[in-house]
């Protein structure tokens, strides 16, 4: 639990992160994170297993290419989300993910969903709607759209995940990085210079907070059931805005709080009734 909770602080800084980008667009963030996001990794991976590096990255195959092509479209997605609208709009309706992997996950895994995930799916889609509705007010509708692209695209890397959950999936972020990287090289137009402060905080970002993360993530993952790790996720998702409020005063809206307040309650009443042991877990990351 306590790896849980210091990943889970960790993620919730990457939007402060990006606020605080001084003149780096997004294809230059992308470019860069993703070289430092595969330099990372390719040293985890080393530490952990020397000369079969190779092996358990090529065991991850073709689920483990699709999976990575997901997580990097969701990144992808997700900053372009924050470009265009606030950090609570995209993270509330990005907390919607433990929905959107029970509801593919029935489709494709034939997984039961129980009555109370779907009267929190409800829940939580009114939320969205809140926000959603809030954005055409603002003009901020495209970002929000794109922040329900990046949770869906992360709840189909999930299900992958969760298919093949027997393969350790870390050098998927190995794919992800060098979709990111591709991307971000191809459409940047051969504008690599970036300030300094800039390039420091895409190393930040690559460095510590995804790779990192994603490493505890999996760790926490070893003792902690479902549930708990659902309900970690929650920390994320509400201190995010948090520190962008405090760091460059950016202040949600009225109709965010109320929306976002509709889908961490819902996502919170899925997990406490999941942590007393009602029925087997229906969601993970």
């Amino acid at each position: 639990m306590s790896i849980m909770v210091g990943e889970a602080m960790l993620v919730s800084f990457a939007g402060l992160i990006f606020r605080s980008m001084e003149h780096a667009n997004i294809w230059q963030i992308s470019f860069y994170r993703g070289l430092v996001l595969i330099g990372t990794i390719s040293l985890i991976l080393f530490l952990q297993y020397y000369t079969k590096i190779f092996s358990h990255i090529f065991r991850i195959g073709l689920p483990g290419f699709i999976a990575g092509t997901l997580m990097a479209v969701a990144q992808l997605c997700y900053i372009e989300s924050m470009t265009h609208t606030t950090i609570a709009n995209t993270v509330f309706t990005m907390s919607a993910i433990p929905f959107i992997t029970a509801a593919l996950a029935r489709i494709f895994l034939k997984e039961k969903l129980r009555r109370a995930t779907m009267v929190t799916m409800a829940i939580a889609a009114s939320g969205i709607y809140i926000m959603i509705a809030e954005g055409l007010k603002i003009g901020s509708l495209y970002g929000i759209l794109m922040a329900a692209a990046a949770a869906f695209s992360f709840s189909c890397f999930a299900v992958i995940v969760r298919q093949h959950r027997g393969i350790n999936m870390l050098p998927v972020l190995l794919i992800s990085g060098l979709v990111n990287s591709i991307v971000g090289l191809i459409l940047l137009d051969n504008n690599f210079t970036i300030s300094t402060n800039d390039l420091m905080l895409c190393i930040l970002w690559g460095a510590l907070i995804q790779s990192l993360g994603f490493f505890l993530f999996i760790l926490a993952a070893q003792s902690l059931v479902a549930a708990e790790l659902t309900l970690f996720m929650l920390l994320e998702f509400s201190l995010g805005p948090i520190w962008v409020w405090l760091g460059v005063g950016e202040m949600p809206t009225q109709d965010t709080l109320i929306g976002g307040a509709l889908v961490l309650f819902s996502v919170s009443l899925l997990t406490f009734n999941e942590l007393r042991g009602d029925a087997p877990n229906t969601t993970q990351r």
